[in-house]
């Protein structure tokens, strides 16, 4: 039985501006776009058993045809037209619905882990094409490069220059909904666009960088994001923003002591979710 075990990291968002509503519904977006080194742990293994189960053990997180992971290896399989079965585990260490990617990233590493597995030789360009129609942030994590995300977050251009900066995740454990914030949101009309640098040679740049057009409308439902930001930035963190649709919010610090020392003083005072993790 061929298996393959694979790491799917979560990621930050150091901008996500949202530029507009598209005539399909969809927003258009200009995001920059971070892997961190926080994993899910997936084990891919073809079988003689016909059909595609994904196990995962996650409150909150489905087993099979609902499972974004399950959908991607559904997607190479019909593709390949071959009679195998395609067993998935996933043991999540990405918080759920917390604005850090993670279904999206199982679904990119499933793709690419399928694609191996079956000797398919599609490129990642082409395996992007597939991802996007899973969801909008899987094609990033094949990209796997810090990236410039245009359009619903499927165009990316490769940034130039970008630090390897420590970064401690918090999440309060509170589950957003992706839709519903996208659904609250308002539109402002008359800003000018800026212009988004493609190099960033330090900390300060990053920090400079950070804004989020979703965190208003996360923090006015959900007001302990706020508080989770002020908690960040109180223990020493240079910048700090929420991730995507939240509720996960980041803090970026100078080295791995701070953010490691952070983390686990957040841990330990406010019994959140806090963990020191590096960029990749």
């Amino acid at each position: 039985m061929k298996k393959l075990q694979l790491l799917a990291p979560a990621k930050v968002n150091y901008r996500l501006d949202v530029l507009g509503k598209r005539p399909d519904g969809y927003h258009e977006l200009r995001m920059i776009m971070q892997r961190v080194d926080l994993c899910d742990e997936i084990e891919i293994a073809l079988t003689d058993v016909p059909g595609i189960r994904v196990t995962c053990g996650r409150k909150g997180v489905p087993d099979g045809p609902g499972n974004i992971a399950w959908r991607a290896a559904d997607a190479l399989l019909k593709l390949s037209g071959k009679e195998v079965g395609i067993d998935i585990s996933i043991a999540k260490k990405i918080p759920v619905g917390a604005g850090l990617g993670g279904g999206s990233s199982d679904a990119a590493t499933v793709l690419m882990g399928v694609n191996e597995l079956l000797g398919l030789g599609l490129t990642d360009e082409r395996l992007m094409e597939i991802g996007v129609k899973l969801g909008a942030d899987v094609p990033f994590f094949i990209f796997k490069k810090p990236a410039l995300a245009e359009g619903i977050g499927d165009r990316l251009t490769a940034l130039e220059e970008v630090p390897s900066l420590w970064v401690v995740l918090v999440n309060p454990g509170i589950h957003v909904s992706t839709a519903w914030v996208y659904q609250n949101l308002r539109l402002t009309t008359g800003n000018p666009i800026t212009i988004i640098p493609r190099s960033y040679s330090s900390l300060d740049e990053v920090c400079a960088l950070l804004s989020n057009d979703l965190e208003p409308v996360t923090c006015g439902r959900f007001p302990l994001v706020s508080e989770v930001k002020e908690v960040l930035l109180a223990a020493g963190a240079r910048g700090s923003l929420m991730s995507g649709s939240g509720s996960t919010v980041f803090g970026l610090f100078d080295d791995e002591n701070a953010a490691r020392t952070a983390a686990a003083e957040i841990e330990k005072t406010r019994g959140w979710f806090a963990a020191a993790v590096r960029t990749i």
